[in-house]
């Protein structure tokens, strides 16, 4: 098959079709007219495209497909969705020992405590979407190979599930800001920006590695080395803006960070992320999306062979 038609594109549209007419019949009167839904295959173009009505036709599945993953995520667990609270709150305790008291990292002026743990709520919801969304093909290898929907609806639905764990541990910000007497911004309306900046580039890296894992299966032991170096270069840690000036400029490519400098910029009141550095991260997570989607979509024709 030839390059140009690596991929398909099930295109669908509906057309009305006449029933044969039927002898007048004024005690049993069959409809004149039915719908019937007709299914075209046709060739994708190359370039990188997200088929919008055909998702808007398939969003009950998705869900669906969204629902189950949340329930199954804490069924016959003891303390149930508590582990949404206690995975950032208890990484946040080990990071205060370690990093704010004794490295003594800098935190932008406010304790240490709240200052990782609103660094570890978005951090933490774009590291679960990633390892969740990276292995939905495999995970759903059983509908990839015998039922036709949008595949990628499944990294899709495994990028929102987190997106629950990240409101329930909002929670427990709300109250250390009590606690430590910090206060919002006026910046807090920006928030869902950056944290749809964060949804965006784990969907694009979801994109790239579940077809990357549908053909290779060590992708998933990759996936938490990757994620535990890229936590050091995000500002969770330790605030970006204590390194060099240079550094920050190589850092504001990782979309995370302005993710991050925003969060806190919203919630905390800390220092607003630099413009310049900002519309770096935004077109870097542009990058990851439309490279993500380009090998996803180019993949996609060989994942029932692959899998």
């Amino acid at each position: 098959m030839p390059d140009a038609l690596a991929s398909i594109a099930r295109v669908t549209s509906t057309e009305p079709k006449l029933a044969a007419a039927a002898p007048a019949d004024t005690t049993n009167r069959e409809p004149e007219a039915r719908v019937d839904r007709i299914t075209l295959i046709r060739p994708a173009p190359r370039w990188p495209h997200l088929d919008v009505r055909e998702l808007w036709h398939f969003r009950e599945l998705a869900g669906a497909l969204a629902w189950r993953d949340v329930a199954v995520r804490y069924k016959q667990t003891s303390i149930g969705v508590a582990w949404a609270i206690l995975q950032p709150f208890l990484t946040m305790v080990v990071f205060t020992f370690v990093f704010g008291r004794f490295a003594s990292l800098p935190s932008n002026n406010v304790p240490y405590p709240i200052f990782s743990y609103s660094a570890l709520l978005p951090w933490t919801f774009f590291a679960s979407a990633v390892a969740l969304a990276a292995g939905s093909l495999v995970a759903n290898r059983g509908l990839v190979t015998k039922v036709y929907f949008p595949r990628i609806l499944l990294p899709l639905a495994g990028a929102t599930v987190p997106i629950v764990d990240f409101l329930l541990a909002l929670t427990v910000l709300f109250g250390m800001m009590v606690w430590f007497q910090v206060w919002p911004s006026l910046a807090v309306v920006l928030v869902p920006f950056f944290m749809l900046m964060a949804f965006v580039t784990a969907l694009g890296v979801s994109l790239f590695l579940s077809a990357l894992n549908a053909r290779y299966r060590d992708v998933p032991y990759a996936i938490p080395f990757l994620l535990q170096i890229w936590l050091y270069l995000s500002g969770v840690v330790g605030a970006i803006s204590a390194f060099p000036e240079k550094w920050q400029w190589v850092l504001a490519f990782n979309p995370m960070t302005t993710v991050i400098v925003g969060f806190q910029w919203g919630f905390l009141g800390t220092a607003a992320p630099d413009l310049a550095k900002s519309l770096i991260g935004v077109a870097a997570t542009a990058t990851f999306f439309v490279v993500g989607l380009w090998y996803f979509r180019r993949s996609e024709p060989k994942f029932a062979d692959t899998i």
